[in-house]
């Protein structure tokens, strides 16, 4: 029977930097520290301050990812959406009931012809 290496925050922070297309240096300049100090912390020597994932997240890294291994919800979504859901989020409790009306009858519209934006 093999043995079964449990994902590290090191490997998880080396995805995360992959997924955003940096380099050990970048991210270690983002998160303010040593290009060694970085290259530790991917091979799991040390682990990083609570400030170099704050900047990490700044650059858009999911840190929810990096710390636990589960996937922040809003990585899946775009930019647009987030938008969205922070607005709705700050809304009060009717505001939010014409929202979900506005967005109920735009979601059951049919569209009948698609608008060119020339």
């Amino acid at each position: 029977m093999g043995v079964c290496r449990k994902m590290q925050l090191g490997d998880r922070l080396r995805q995360e930097r992959e997924r955003l297309g940096f380099t050990q240096t970048e991210m270690a300049k983002i998160g303010g520290v040593a290009f060694r100090t970085y290259c530790d912390y991917e091979a799991g020597k040390t682990e990083p301050k609570s400030s170099l994932l704050e900047a990490l997240h700044m650059a858009g890294a999911d840190v929810l990812f990096i710390v636990t291994g589960l996937k922040s919800p809003t990585q899946n979504i775009s930019t647009e959406e987030q938008i969205l859901v922070e607005n709705y989020r700050s809304m009060d409790d009717a505001a939010r009931l014409n929202m979900q009306a506005v967005g109920n009858a735009f979601a059951s519209a049919k569209v009948t012809k698609k608008i060119d934006s020339k």
